[in-house]
């Protein structure tokens, strides 16, 4: 069997890893509240307003300052939400695993052993070529 169809396989079992399905659960969480979502979409209007203030050749600061705390007010709501801490814990643990997979991903095409890799630190990025040494 070819390494495609052997990575092919892995993928298949990683959509079945529990990290991966409380990511998946917890995106439909976040997707089917309502509430989160008014607030998503205020952020965004508020974002857009900012940036055309932000844009306009005379600027009225107070009027940008006032957007800012505005778009940041919202955002602190949105990233306080239970659903959307637990999204971001799943998808911080999912990352995690990506990283992993990466790293023996590139040891092995490094020439390396992948059965020796260990699961990278947390800012990780999976690329020994950019690293300064975890060993």
């Amino acid at each position: 069997m070819d390494c495609i169809e052997l990575f092919k396989k892995a993928a298949a079992a990683m959509q079945a890893d529990p990290r991966c399905v409380a990511l998946n659960t917890t995106q439909k969480a976040c997707d089917e509240d309502e509430t989160l979502q008014d607030l998503i979409g205020q952020f965004n209007l508020a974002r857009i307003d900012m940036n055309e203030e932000v844009g306009k050749p005379e600027r009225n600061n107070q009027r940008i300052a006032e957007l800012n705390e505005k778009v940041g007010k919202i955002y602190n709501e949105i990233m306080e939400n239970p659903k959307m801490v637990a999204y971001n814990e799943a998808k911080k643990e999912v990352e995690g695993m990506i990283n992993h997979i990466n790293a023996i991903v590139n040891t092995a095409v490094e020439g390396g052993d992948p059965m020796l890799v260990e699961q990278p630190a947390e800012a990780c990025t999976g690329s020994c070529s950019s690293c300064s040494g975890c060993h």
